[in-house]
């Protein structure tokens, strides 16, 4: 599996964060205590506190989650309640663990926006980096099986600009053909052996119009329609 496609830095880098100042939180509070808890008992306590009941709402096309009901703080006291003493030596790591949560969102609303600014969805260069081992694949009878001008892609990568996708009118073109029995697709190949810029973590499948000069990205949340001022396939007469 190639790293340049599955690895998403800014995301690593804010839980790496996220992660180090739980960490440090529970460090300082293990500190404080009288009696010290057993170190795996305490660690085990804080992941259990994690688990809470959450409001979820998508933002950028993404799952946010907010904290609202202690789950995990709850289960723990109604597990060491009869153990007054235990209750009292783990309570406050449960408490830390349900509070790691607003913690993580801090992380998860900073990172949207940076990773926004790296990486811009409205950007080909975004989805298509590495273009070594481009090539393009029919993948409906319609095509013709023409070869990829890697160049001309390479030059239009950073000036490419996003449009509107038509669904309409492209429904209506499918429509039309499909009632003439002369149904062409319009994205008939699909361009393979390119990577996303290193550390965006992007999957998509890419597709090439029929007249080489329109690209659809297609990633698990969205689809992005890219034209060029020329075609990208070479003409095979």
């Amino acid at each position: 599996m190639n790293i340049e496609s599955t690895f998403d830095v800014v995301a690593t880098v804010f839980n790496i964060i996220a992660w180090s100042g739980i960490l440090f939180w529970v460090y300082r509070v293990y500190k404080k205590q009288i009696i010290k808890p057993e170190i795996w008992k305490m660690l085990i306590v804080m992941i259990v506190g994690l688990f809470s009941f959450s409001i979820k709402f998508n933002l950028f096309q993404s799952i946010i989650n907010i904290p609202i009901l202690p789950l995990g703080v709850w289960i723990l006291y109604f597990i060491l309640k009869r153990r007054e003493e235990s209750w009292q030596k783990y309570r406050s790591f449960a408490w830390v663990g349900f509070w790691a949560n607003f913690i993580f969102l801090a992380a998860t609303l900073l990172t949207l926006p940076i990773h926004y600014l790296i990486y811009p969805n409205d950007k080909l260069s975004t989805y298509i980096s590495n273009i070594e081992h481009a090539a393009i694949v029919t993948i409906h009878p319609s095509g013709n099986g023409q070869p990829l001008v890697k160049d001309d892609l390479l030059n239009q990568l950073e000036t490419m600009e996003k449009q509107k996708i038509n669904s309409s009118e492209w429904y209506q073109d499918i429509v039309i053909n499909s009632d003439t029995n002369e149904r062409n697709e319009r994205f008939p190949y699909q361009l393979v052996g390119t990577f996303p810029k290193w550390g965006s973590g992007l999957h998509s499948i890419i597709y090439i119009e029929e007249d080489g000069k329109g690209i659809l990205v297609s990633t698990p949340k969205e689809q992005l329609y890219f034209r060029s001022e020329m075609s990208l396939i070479e003409r095979v007469e």
